[in-house]
């Protein structure tokens, strides 16, 4: 029995990521989000469990792997979709009227990295130690809780910028850029330093902007990874 518990957990994730879907095509943009956040806690639990009770298996990393496509590829994008097209909806007619109502489809240019760089991610022995691109999880709370943070943040609520993070962050995920991982090996302070302190600001952020606040945290996320290149064999 205890070899089926990790992938009774993964489809826990797959589950959450198609009702976030289903919630998302029906405008529940703030329910879809909480479902992306649960698909988060079951992909943790899931790989947790299978080293817990020594049973991972190569159908276990698939099944992992084909939830992840939904939860963090598919549902995120769904949200960003029906966010960008509310977005068009505020723009002046002539424009909103054009070509441009059509550019929220590439939004799913997203599912399309998100599975490719899966498949990678399972057959990169480099990224044991430390991720290279944007993981699947951290992308998806980042486009799918941007309607969160433009609710206090009204830059956020520029279509143009939020077309140009889905490209940019499309780019991130099939990227070589290292970036750091936040599992602990050991909780000595100088080994982790760079960890405690993105927690540190995580929660800073957090208690500031509550579910608007993942969308800041992955960009410190990325901002750190991004300065700490020179220094990462020693920090």
């Amino acid at each position: 029995m205890k070899k089926h518990i990790p992938n009774i957990i993964t489809c826990c994730n797959l589950v959450s990521g198609c009702l976030a879907i289903l919630c998302a095509t029906r405008g529940l943009l703030e329910v879809a989000s909480i479902f992306i956040i649960a698909s988060a806690f079951f992909d943790f639990f899931d790989g947790f469990a299978a080293r817990m009770l020594h049973v991972k298996s190569p159908i276990g990393v698939d099944m992992d792997s084909l939830s992840d496509v939904v939860s963090f590829g598919v549902a995120p994008t769904t949200i960003l979709f029906v966010f960008m097209n509310n977005l068009v909806g505020n723009l002046a007619p002539a424009v909103r009227d054009s070509f441009v109502q059509y550019l929220p489809y590439c939004a799913f240019i997203i599912p399309a990295f998100s599975a490719y760089r899966l498949a990678k991610f399972n057959h990169d022995e480099r990224q044991h130690i430390e991720f290279r691109g944007l993981a699947t999880p951290a992308n998806a709370l980042f486009i799918g809780f941007l309607h969160f943070s433009a609710q206090s943040i009204p830059v956020l609520n520029n279509f143009w910028l939020i077309l140009a993070f889905t490209f940019i962050f499309a780019f991130l995920l099939v990227s070589d850029i290292p970036m750091f991982s936040l599992k602990f090996k050991n909780l000595h302070f100088k080994e982790n330093l760079i960890r405690y302190i993105f927690i540190l600001v995580a929660v800073v952020l957090f208690i500031i902007f509550r579910f608007g606040a993942f969308p800041i945290i992955i960009l410190t996320y990325i901002l750190i990874s991004l300065i700490r290149l020179p220094f990462k064999n020693h920090i």
